[in-house]
């Protein structure tokens, strides 16, 4: 960056060519005031400033006007205060001007201080106030010409000719004013230039011969008399009143005199007219009173555009970013004019603050040392601000730091786009100044913040906080702008992102450049300007995510990317604003609480939900439908168990690999789901494929009443009329057209059986799943809750229990019931003997061992025989009036039970020993019943009735229920033996006890 103080030795500095052609301005015309810009610099086309906040001015004054106009009232100021006459020293031989005397050229034509050479190489305060960097110059010392050039030395320059050549004012026009100046004095010894009015004294001093032709002297008289129109009629120092004959006088005479130019005189009628006007008006004063200074050049906003452009002067001519290094000097020649201007302190302050921050903005905002020293400006203008309430002084701070607000905000609002690694220096100081201007605005201006108490606003906090969120969200836009031509620009590639997924990358490289580079230059006013920041973009993305899955309708590779994306963005922004406010007083809530939850993987989780409950639905209807048409049949099914079984599984192991292969971050929290939908599926086929079907219950007559009459007989067969039906219990048995037939039933054992056996190894798989799973843990296979099958295992266990207990009873009850209930000891018990019984049964037995799994055969083998043994005994004690026995037909009895076991044994290749022996405790129980006399049953019964019953059953025995549990110690079982019993103690007994027939 170019120092903003140059080496202003003439010979070794950009100034000498500005020194050398002021020597040449002297051969321009004598009238030429503000010397050529070509002549002098060719930057000063290239400036933009900014508008300035003091009013307009044009078109009553124009730019060269304002800048004539100053120079003189600096040369006025700065001419002494001691009563000397100023003396005239021409620059050459050529000037038209009389002469001055021989004894007035030794005396200084001005100030001491304007007569100051420019040799010293001290430190400049100022600089040193404002911060700006010093230059290595070591003094300014005036050459006659170009370096080189062989001219004999000057003098050293002076600050008088500095000021001149820093306004570009040719050296005819500075000649004509001192020539004025030392005409105006001379008249009028001892009185202060304050009590001048500059431009009606310079209209008296001159005359178109002064001038090189009468169209200049023409230009230069309305330029004057307009100073004074701005001075005393549109900006005077009081309010002017409307019908003040002065006023209106001066305006008649300035109206008349641009149209047609006056005389002006000495003693010329016009000019005394004209002096009578202004001079009432100048010496005005609130209470009647006349003013020891006149008034022509101090009201607003006049005064302050002619001080701009006197403290514009302390730029480089030829560097326009840089302040000359005599600035110091320089600045006090120009605070003489406060008198004339009527400013202070404050208003230099404010004027300078503007001066220094606007020549930044017009010279393409490179030297920020102009930058700091207007913000170290505005520290001086904050602390004038509180001591003064004056209306005007508001009027014209709300105006400056209104337009430096302006410009500070414009860029601030959107720092993203403002600033970058090119230019992020500047970016604190036009911070400090934005939270500057906007302090002093709002606490020391605004009326409303005055009715407030100061402690409920802070702005420097609230100003930061809303160019954070402002700049974010115009960031936020063109992220997504950005990712939306992303996205189109690789639609034609595989697989491309989604925009949102492309914008939560985007974003969360957004909030890693703000933590890095903004928020610790923001941090300064904002102490949790990085938790602001990510809270802007965690609502700004929010808001998009939330319309996404508004419109979301299943579960897609695109929707769990996004939902992806915003997850790993939200832990992200949370971890830098939990960070950034970690030495908050509640601990950075406040900043959390302004970031919704994206709810993210709630949103996965519901969808994976909904996912899963489509497939279960599927799942469902397939089993319903597919059920209607199973068969059962094991002939049409290959391995025993049924195909729909087999698909069912099928289509459940490819629901895992699916479920598996979605891309979502909780497989283990949303398994259970699955694994509970599947279970009831699972349950429900088995419910199904069993219903129907019957149960033990289903074949198992209910016990008729006691009685010895044919009555028993009928009662028997209106129960169960199926149980006396004739048929061949064969083709029973192998009816492969009901689907309830027993083969049937055995392929339903045989599927549930294998479903059960599928589980185990489809349980086994998932934990497979699991471990490939990215989002599994280890203590996700700690437990086997949610990765187990709860239900269903239980249901195919329940559903092989109900049918092998169903099949073992229909081949006893039904499909054998014609040699059993119509043939076994019907009649004479040795006559019909268990023999046709076991015969068909041994069939039933290797058809069933060649269909069921051999791992569920032993358990139906064990069912059949329990049923065997059961309608073995309901044959004995319930087989109603066709069968009778004696004490003797007990052997016979034992001899078919013990071939019936042996049967099931099947010589040690059947059943063990212990499951027959378990399952035939109530018929070993029983029989000996059939070996005991009738006397003795007759006195077990009593004594068994009277211990159930009690004292109630001494004076009659009652008729003990029939309860089908059969035990030699129950009296309905010992009743029934005798009932059954061919004998005329038994008969004798029942006859008188209930009244039973003796004869059977």
């Amino acid at each position: 960056m170019a120092s903003l103080f140059r080496d202003r030795t003439l010979g070794y500095s950009r100034r000498d060519s500005t020194t050398a052609a002021s020597a040449a301005v002297s051969t321009m015309s004598l009238g030429s005031g503000v010397t050529s810009s070509s002549r002098f610099s060719t930057s000063s086309s290239a400036l933009s400033p900014l508008p300035s906040p003091f009013p307009d001015l044009t078109p009553s004054l124009s730019t060269t006007d304002l800048r004539e106009t100053a120079y003189e009232i600096f040369v006025a100021s700065c001419r002494t205060s001691t009563g000397k006459a100023l003396t005239y020293i021409p620059s050459n031989s050529s000037d038209r001007s009389p002469s001055p005397s021989p004894s007035a050229s030794n005396s200084n034509s001005s100030s001491p201080s304007m007569q100051r050479s420019l040799t010293s190489t001290a430190a400049s305060k100022m600089k040193k106030a404002l911060g700006l960097r010093s230059s290595s110059s070591s003094g300014i010392k005036r050459t006659e010409g170009s370096p080189g050039s062989g001219g004999k030395p000057k003098k050293p320059v002076t600050i008088g000719e500095l000021m001149r050549i820093q306004m570009k004012v040719s050296e005819n026009f500075d000649s004509r004013i001192r020539r004025a100046l030392l005409r105006i004095t001379a008249g009028q010894v001892g009185r202060r230039i304050e009590s001048t009015v500059l431009p009606l004294e310079l209209l008296q001093q001159f005359k178109a011969a002064d001038f090189t032709d009468q169209r200049e002297y023409d230009t230069w008289q309305k330029r004057n008399l307009k100073v004074l129109e701005a001075g005393l009629l549109l900006h005077p120092h009081m309010p002017l009143d409307k019908s003040n004959s002065a006023a209106q006088r001066l305006r008649q005479i300035i109206q008349a005199a641009l149209d047609c130019p006056i005389e002006t005189g000495r003693n010329n009628e016009s000019m005394q007219v004209l002096r009578t006007a202004v001079m009432a008006l100048a010496n005005r004063s609130s209470d009647g009173s006349l003013f020891d200074s006149c008034h022509w050049a101090d009201g607003l906003p006049l005064n302050l555009r002619l001080y701009e452009i006197l403290l514009e002067a302390c730029f480089d001519v030829n560097d326009e970013a840089s302040i000359i290094e005599e600035v110091d000097e320089l600045m006090d020649l120009i605070k003489k004019t406060w008198g004339i201007l009527g400013l202070n302190q404050m208003l230099h302050n404010i004027c300078f603050s503007w001066v220094l921050f606007n020549r930044y903005v017009a010279t393409g905002q490179v030297e920020t040392d102009l930058l700091e020293a207007a913000d170290s400006q505005l520290a001086e203008v904050a602390k004038d601000a509180k001591t003064t309430k004056d209306p005007s002084y508001a009027k014209i701070l709300n105006s400056t730091l209104t337009a430096m607000l302006g410009w500070a905000e414009k860029r601030l609002l959107a720092y993203h786009d403002t600033f970058d690694a090119g230019n992020i220096e500047s970016m604190p100081t036009i911070v400090s100044i934005g939270v500057s201007a906007a302090k002093i605005l709002v606490e020391d201006i605004s009326n409303e913040y005055r009715r407030r108490r100061k402690g409920e606003v802070d702005v420097a906090r609230s100003r930061i906080d809303t160019y954070i969120r402002s700049s974010l969200r115009t960031a936020f836009a063109q992220l997504m702008e950005k990712a939306d031509s992303s996205r189109r620009a690789s639609r034609h590639q595989p697989n491309p992102l989604p925009v949102l997924a492309i914008l939560a990358k985007d974003v969360g490289e957004q909030a890693s450049k703000e933590k890095e580079i903004f928020s610790p230059i923001l941090k300064r006013w904002h102490p949790f300007a990085a938790g602001v920041a990510v809270a802007t973009l965690h609502v700004c993305y929010g808001n998009e995510l939330k319309q996404f899955v508004s419109s979301i309708t299943e579960l897609t590779p695109d929707a769990v990317q996004v939902l992806r994306a915003a997850d790993k963005l939200e832990k992200d922004l949370v971890q830098i604003a939990v960070e950034d406010s970690v030495d908050s007083d509640d601990g950075g809530k406040a900043i959390i609480r302004e970031m919704p939850p994206f709810e993210a993987e709630g949103a996965i989780a519901n969808m994976v939900k909904d996912w899963i409950k489509m497939r279960i639905d599927r799942l469902k209807e397939w089993v319903d439908r597919n059920l209607q048409q199973e068969v059962w049949n094991p002939q049409a099914n290959e391995g025993g168990f049924a195909p729909s079984a087999v698909e069912v599984l099928r289509i459940i192991d490819e629901t895992l690999d699916a479920f598996f292969l979605l891309p979502i971050p909780m497989h283990p929290a949303l398994l259970p789901d699955l694994m509970s939908g599947l279970d009831r599926c699972l349950q429900y086929y088995v419910s199904k494929a069993k219903s129907g079907c019957g149960s033990r219950n289903t074949y198992v007559p209910t016990m008729p009443a006691l009685t010895r009459c044919t009555t028993a007989t009928k009662l028997w067969k209106k129960k169960d009329k199926t149980l006396n039906t004739k048929r061949n219990p064969q083709v029973a048995t192998m009816n492969g057209d009901n689907s309830s037939g027993v083969l049937q039933l055995c392929v339903r054992i045989n599927t549930f059986h294998r479903i059960r056996t599928e589980l185990e190894v489809l349980e086994k798989r998932i934990i497979t799943l699991l471990r490939n799973s990215e989002s599994a843990h280890v203590e996700d296979f700690s437990n086997g809750l949610g990765k187990k099958f709860e239900i269903s295992p239980a249901a195919c266990i329940e559903g092989i229990q109900q049918l092998s207990e169903a099949v073992g009873y229909r081949i006893v009850f039904h499909d054998l019931s014609p040699v059993l209930w119509d043939g076994l000891y019907i009649g004479e018990p040795s006559s019909s003997r268990i023999e046709p019984f076991l015969q068909e049964l041994e069939k039933n037995l290797t058809i069933i061992s060649n269909t069921v799994n051999e791992r569920v055969r032993t358990r139906i083998i064990a069912d059949i025989m329990k049923a065997s043994f059961d309608g073995f005994l309901v044959v004995l004690l319930a087989g109603g009036p066709s069968r009778i026995f004696t004490q003797q037909d007990s052997q016979i009895i034992e001899d078919d039970f013990k071939s019936l076991k042996d049967v099931f044994w099947a010589n040690g290749d059947g059943l063990p020993v212990d499951i027959i022996n378990k399952y035939s405790t109530t018929v070993r129980d029983v029989l000996p019943l059939f070996r005991t006399d009738a006397e003795s049953l007759i006195e077990r019964f009593r004594r068994s009735t009277l211990e159930t019953y009690g004292s109630s059953a001494k004076s009659r025995l009652p008729l003990p229920p029939t309860s089908g549990q059969w035990n030699p110690t129950e009296p309905n079982t010992l009743l029934r033996v005798l009932c059954y019993r061919n004998d005329d103690a038994a008969s004798k007994f029942l006859k008188k006890t209930y009244n039973l027939p003796k004869k059977l």
